[in-house]
């Protein structure tokens, strides 16, 4: 039966749309609907206009977000009321328009702590700390919220310093602190890894009565292991009275992080109860030592157990299988997400890329790309462009870039490392320096210690260098690992010995432990016969203990990847092995004999 009221019609598909939480295609559908509304200056309920742009926020529909602001604006109500204006700027903000939320903000008549405390978190949000302590500062009045969002916005973006002062600040002020207080000064221990910092935290925690927060424990947790300090960390997991499954995630990953991966899987072995992330904090664990067959061997287990991986256990995978160059693997694995209908994100979705680029087929790197229906991530083009300069396409490198820009899509500092690095790789010495020279001025990043490595490797591989030299002295920092490293590499392509002494020397400054510099050394005596020098440098890493990493070697038998190291004293079939390794050598040597 036909409603009686044509007018209410625009109206009920909204109230319909929020009734059951539909799609952003049905959210486009309910807004466009209301034109009619507007034409006949009818406005909707203010109850449906505040849920109806929250929607908009939460799925970042901007266009439909402007759209009722319109609507707001052509009803007459050019200055919405406090509530709607505190939904306006939250859905301007979750879009990524702060100018837009800003001047909501600006025409407010009354603003209210939540208008304040909006704003804070909008500017903290998209990464505006200067304009978040602008509205902190002109606030009439402030709450525990104003001051941790602060702590979390400074803590976040790795300013130490302003994090503990606000943190400070906020115990001074007499406003009573909740559990969110104390999150934003233990994501600052994470950042900064400061030990002393992170005890004193745990132990302010304690005495709050917070620790139950699985949260913050697990933010302790994972804190102690940043720095280190796995004891710490293990003795804050037995003093717990309950332990949840975050809590086990959260010793499991520390342990994994650092590389300890015989505790993490006992600790994995021990859990009571396990989940998805439980098993990729494993997972990524193994893909960090290198181990990229443990790693897919335990992915193989997690299906078989009907474990439904998340975004970060396929990337993890993916990563794996990269590692190893296995493309049957990786293939394997975005088939499996094909047939489950997983919908990768923009991290899993380069990982694809990659994996399909190392495996030497970047024709499949290309159709995922291509296949890619939201290419606003900077993350995406980064990956491709990678992919691209790791063929020796810097061309195709560079037009990708130019594509990226006409998209509005912003470049970031690691979209110059990789256009630096593809531009050395292809010999374009003039394009390489002419992005180098417009990224502070063009695209606003100030170059920093890899970029000038990138454009050393450029200069030195060209032979320029005249050039290399200048662009060294006019450095704004000394040399890092990053550059004398780039130094290194070029002074062995062009047989520089003494350059190379001098970057070898710097690098065991910087770490003593790294065998690199040392082989690259080496390599460069070698080439021009030097080999008392060679013999000199070996004695030299066998006192100081350090040890060339072993080479690592794989092949696939029967759906399972088989790793090989010099001296393998692990792999369980090694008796098999040597046996035949031992029966080859005596073939060799008889027919070795008989010639």
């Amino acid at each position: 039966m036909p409603l009686s009221n044509p007018r209410k019609r625009p109206i009920c598909v909204a109230r319909s749309f929020l009734s059951r939480h539909a799609t952003k295609a049905e959210l486009s559908q309910a807004v466009s609907r209301l034109e009619s509304l507007t034409e006949q200056g009818i406005r909707l309920p203010f109850e449906v206009l505040a849920s109806l742009l929250q929607h908009c926020g939460d799925t970042k529909s901007l266009k439909q977000g402007k759209w009722i602001h319109r609507h707001l604006k052509i009803t007459g109500f050019k200055r919405p009321n406090t509530l709607l204006s505190n939904h306006l700027i939250g859905m301007y903000m979750k879009c990524g328009k702060p100018i837009d939320a800003c001047k909501v903000f600006d025409q407010m008549h009354f603003r209210n702590l939540y208008s304040w405390n909006n704003m804070i978190s909008g500017y903290v949000k998209s990464g505006m700390l200067v304009r978040a302590r602008v509205v902190f500062d002109s606030m009439p009045e402030r709450d525990v919220v104003s001051w941790n969002t602060m702590v979390i916005g400074y803590a976040q973006s790795g300013n130490l310093h302003e994090a503990l002062w606000f943190y400070r600040e906020l115990r001074r002020s007499g406003i009573k602190y909740n559990e969110f207080s104390f999150a934003g000064i233990l994501t600052a221990c994470v950042k900064s890894r400061e030990f002393q910092l992170n005890r004193q935290a745990h132990g302010q925690v304690l005495v709050a009565g917070f620790l139950s927060n699985v949260v913050l424990s697990c933010s302790i947790i994972d804190a102690y292991a940043k720095c280190g300090q796995m004891d710490c960390a293990k003795r804050c997991f037995d003093e717990m009275p309950v332990k949840d499954i975050h809590i086990w995630t959260a010793l499991i990953s520390g342990y994994a992080k650092l590389g300890d991966m015989q505790v993490a899987n006992k600790l994995f072995c021990e859990m009571p109860e396990k989940n998805p992330v439980s098993w990729t904090a494993l997972i990524a664990g193994y893909v960090r030592q290198g181990s990229g067959d443990q790693a897919l061997d335990l992915f193989r287990k997690m299906i078989a157990l009907r474990v439904k991986p998340e975004q970060f256990t396929f990337s993890s995978c993916l990563c794996a299988s990269a590692s190893i160059a296995s493309f049957r693997h990786g293939k394997q694995i975005h088939g499996y997400m094909f047939r489950t209908n997983v919908r990768p994100n923009a991290i899993v979705i380069s990982s694809l890329i990659d994996m399909y680029s190392k495996s030497g087929s970047l024709e499949a790197s290309e159709r995922v790309f291509n296949l890619c229906n939201d290419k606003q991530d900077c993350v995406l083009w980064n990956t491709m462009i990678s992919a691209l300069a790791q063929h020796g396409l810097g061309r195709k490198a560079l037009l990708m870039l130019d594509d990226m820009i006409k998209i509005r899509v912003h470049p970031n500092r690691t979209t110059l490392v990789v256009i630096l690095s593809a531009c050395s790789h292809s010999g374009l010495v003039e394009e390489g320096v002419r992005w180098f020279e417009s990224m502070a001025i063009q695209h606003g990043i100030v170059p920093d210690q890899e970029h000038y490595a990138c454009l050393i490797d450029l200069l030195g591989r060209a032979g320029c260098f005249k050039e290399l030299m200048s662009k060294i002295k006019k450095m704004p920092f000394k040399p890092d690992e990053h550059i004398w490293n780039a130094i290194l590499g070029v002074s062995r392509i062009h047989g520089n010995v003494e350059l190379g002494k001098k970057a070898a020397e710097e690098l065991i400054k910087l770490n003593p432990e790294s065998s690199a510099p040392y082989i690259l050394l080496s390599s460069i005596y070698a080439d021009h016969g030097k080999w008392d020098s060679v013999e000199k440098l070996r004695g030299i890493m066998k006192t100081r203990n350090v040890n060339k990493e072993k080479a690592l070697s794989w092949i696939i038998m029967e759906n399972k990847v088989e790793s090989f190291t010099v001296s393998d004293g692990w792999h369980p079939r090694k008796e098999e092995i040597y046996s035949i390794l031992h029966n080859l050598a005596a073939l060799m040597e008889e027919e070795a004999s008989s010639t």
